[in-house]
């Protein structure tokens, strides 16, 4: 019963004339981090939670940023921690990878876009980023944009997303292949 929901419906149509914008990201941790504390098990995972931590927090403050500053549409905003963790806020900064946007080659598109290597990311030949500790995605300042999770996709949603994205079929299978109905 619920409505099936798109990125793309977060994005104001230009007949709206309402100028819109979405914006593209990328944050990491020197990678230097991940392989420093190889020798110990305990302080490696410790590591690897901070840096993962601190990937997330770059991405939450350059949200902030846009929010307030760049785009400016909630320039008063002062949400205190409770406020931000129940996305109180407008706007929404899906990642690559994550429920609404699991399909990770994205994230070649994203590195044409910004460059990514420009702070240390490389990607795999699965769209994986390396470090680890690196996350990219969009954000969209649509009053309504909310986070939700596209679920499974049947056979002839998979076809129908790899014509609209020109790419072959079988290698969209792989880039989503933990969202593919059985």
């Amino acid at each position: 019963g619920a409505p099936y929901l798109c990125l793309a419906d977060f994005v104001r149509p230009l007949s709206s004339g309402i100028k819109d914008r979405v914006g593209v990201f990328a944050a990491s941790i020197d990678e230097a981090i991940e392989h420093d504390f190889q020798q110990d098990d305990f302080q490696r995972m410790l590591a690897q939670t901070l840096a993962d931590r601190l990937a997330e927090a770059t991405a939450e403050l350059v949200h902030l940023q846009v929010r307030r500053t760049i785009w400016g549409y909630a320039p008063d905003e002062n949400l205190d921690i409770p406020q931000l963790l129940r996305e109180d806020f407008q706007g929404i900064r899906p990642a690559v990878g994550y429920p609404s946007m699991p399909d990770t080659s994205l994230n070649f598109i994203i590195d044409r876009l910004i460059d990514m290597k420009r702070i240390g990311i490389r990607l795999t030949d699965s769209g994986a980023m390396k470090p680890h500790a690196s996350v990219s995605g969009l954000m969209f300042a649509h009053p309504k944009a909310h986070y939700f999770d596209i679920g499974r996709i049947d056979d002839t949603q998979l076809r129908d997303y790899a014509r609209r994205r020109h790419v072959p079929v079988e290698l969209m299978r792989r880039f989503l292949a933990s969202r593919l109905a059985d």
